[in-house]
C-alpha cells in the first residue's frame, strides 16, 4: 500500500490527530481522533502496536488534514478514566517488581543480557522487557520460568544502543536534548567519511553521542558539504600562478579560503581569488562516499 493510500485512508477514518506521550519515553507520537475533545496534559487510553496502553496529551488536536507522516495513525481509544489512571500507576509498580524478578532469573541462568526497562499494557495482558546483548541470546527457559511466575504474555526485545539513548533521553553536545529521543524516526547509517567529509578533525570521542555512536547530526550538513566541497580543489593538487607552483593543503568552506605553498611561500586565497588565478573549474563529478 502506498503512503498516499495510507493518508487518504487515514483522513477517511479521523477528523483530528494528537501527540501522545508515554512515561517511558520524552518524544510524542501520533494517534487519531474523532469526536472527541481533548486538551493539553489530558490522559488518554490508545492503541500501539504492543498493545493498550495509556498517555499523556502533548500536542494538541490538529487537523487531519495537515498531517504528512505516510505511517498509518494508531486511534486514541478514550479519554482515561480515574479507574485507568490508577491502573496504569499499579502497572508501573508491578513492571518494577518484575524487572527485579527477571534480573534475579537472568543471573541464575547466567544469560549475557542486560536488563533496560519492563512495561506492562493497560490491561494487563503483556508485559514487555527490553534488553541489551552484543550477541543472540537463548532465553526459552527464561521464558518458560517468567510465564509461570508472572502470569501474561512475555515479550523480550533486544536493543540496541541507540535505542537505549532514544528510550532514555538526554542532552546531546549542542545542549538540546537528542534528536533521537524527540523527532528521529528511524536511524541511518553514519560512517566516518562524512565526517571527513565536513573535513573535522577524527576525534571518535568528541564526534559520539551519547549511544557510544557516531553522532546523528553529521547527516545534517553533509548533503551542503559535498556540494560546496565540487567548488574546491582537492588536497595535494598543484596549481601554477604566476609560473610558480602551488600545492593546496588545506580548504576552508566557512571562510571560502584555499590555503597553497611551497618551499619558500605559503598563501591563504579566497576561493574566488584562488580561481581567478589560476582558472579552476567547479568540479561535476565530485561525490561524498557516506556509506
Amino acid at each position: 500500500m502506498s503512503d498516499i493510500t495510507k493518508q487518504e485512508e487515514t483522513r477517511n477514518d479521523y477528523t483530528h490527530f494528537v501527540g501522545v506521550k508515554f512515561s517511558n519515553t520524552p518524544r510524542a507520537y501520533f494517534f487519531g481522533i474523532k469526536d472527541l475533545e481533548l486538551k493539553l496534559d489530558d490522559r488518554v487510553v490508545v492503541e500501539t502496536v504492543r498493545g493498550i496502553e495509556l498517555g499523556t496529551i502533548a500536542i494538541e488536536p490538529i487537523s487531519i488534514e495537515k498531517y504528512s507522516n505516510g505511517l498509518l495513525l494508531k486511534p486514541v481509544l478514550r479519554k482515561a478514566t480515574d479507574t485507568d489512571i490508577r491502573l496504569g500507576d499499579i502497572n508501573q509498580k508491578d513492571a518494577a517488581f518484575a524487572l527485579e524478578i527477571c534480573k534475579a532469573e537472568v543471573e541464575k541462568l547466567n544469560l549475557d543480557m542486560n536488563l533496560i526497562s519492563c512495561e506492562y499494557t493497560l490491561d494487563k495482558s503483556k508485559v514487555l522487557f527490553s534488553y541489551l546483548a552484543d550477541d543472540r541470546v537463548d532465553f526459552r527457559e527464561l521464558l518458560k520460568v517468567l510465564a509461570a511466575k508472572l502470569h501474561t504474555r512475555i515479550e523480550l526485545r533486544q536493543i540496541g544502543s541507540r535505542d537505549k539513548a532514544k528510550m532514555i533521553g538526554g542532552l546531546g553536545s549542542c545542549g538540546l536534548p537528542l534528536c533521537c529521543s524527540t523527532f528521529l524516526n528511524e536511524f541511518d547509517g553514519i560512517s566516518i567519511n562524512r565526517a571527513k567529509n565536513q573535513m573535522l578533525a577524527i576525534n571518535i570521542p568528541k564526534l559520539s553521542g551519547q549511544c557510544g555512536k557516531l553522532i546523528c547530526c553529521l547527516k545534517y550538513e553533509d548533503d551542503c558539504y559535498t556540494e560546496e566541497r565540487a567548488k574546491y580543489p582537492d588536497l595535494g593538487s598543484r596549481f601554477f600562478i604566476d609560473k610558480v607552483e602551488y600545492t593546496v593543503t588545506s580548504i576552508n568552506i566557512l571562510s571560502s579560503v584555499v590555503k597553497i605553498e611551497n618551499e619558500d611561500d605559503i598563501k591563504f586565497l579566497p576561493l574566488e581569488d584562488f580561481i581567478k588565478q589560476t582558472n579552476f573549474k567547479k568540479r561535476k563529478d565530485f561525490k561524498n562516499d557516506k556509506k
